[in-house]
């Protein structure tokens, strides 16, 4: 079999790029729980992820929004009520996420096992 012919790639890595956007500790929960059960308001998602503060929660979200993935709804009542959706863009997500939720239940417990095999030897 011959040898793959590498392509060069020029500036910054495209999967980084897309991680940046989508990774991190609560975008991609925010993102589940939005694909999951649909739109929720503040509240709802701050009460679906625990340990998330509102002001951490308030920052991804204004993020995601940002770059096209979370739709926000604001109803001018008394009180006022918003509301968070995903759009289209993190709608096509869900199959990238079914891949890492695969790999994670296939591999997690070999990736804690090797990290407690390598913090063992290094004490």
């Amino acid at each position: 079999m011959g040898k793959k012919k590498k392509q060069k790639i020029e500036g910054p890595c495209p999967i980084a790029q897309a991680i940046e956007i989508f990774g991190g500790k609560w975008k991609s929960s925010i993102l589940y729980h939005l694909e999951q059960k649909g739109t929720l308001r503040f509240s709802e998602l701050h009460r679906v992820i625990p340990g998330v503060s509102k002001r951490m929660l308030t920052l991804q979200l204004r993020e995601l929004e940002r770059d096209g993935l979370v739709q926000r709804d604001y109803f001018p009542e008394i009180p006022p009520r918003v509301e968070y959706s995903t759009k289209s863009t993190a709608e096509s997500l869900v199959p990238v996420f079914q891949v890492i939720d695969d790999w994670g239940k296939k591999n997690l417990k070999a990736v804690h096992k090797a990290r407690r095999d390598y913090d063992s030897k290094s004490e």
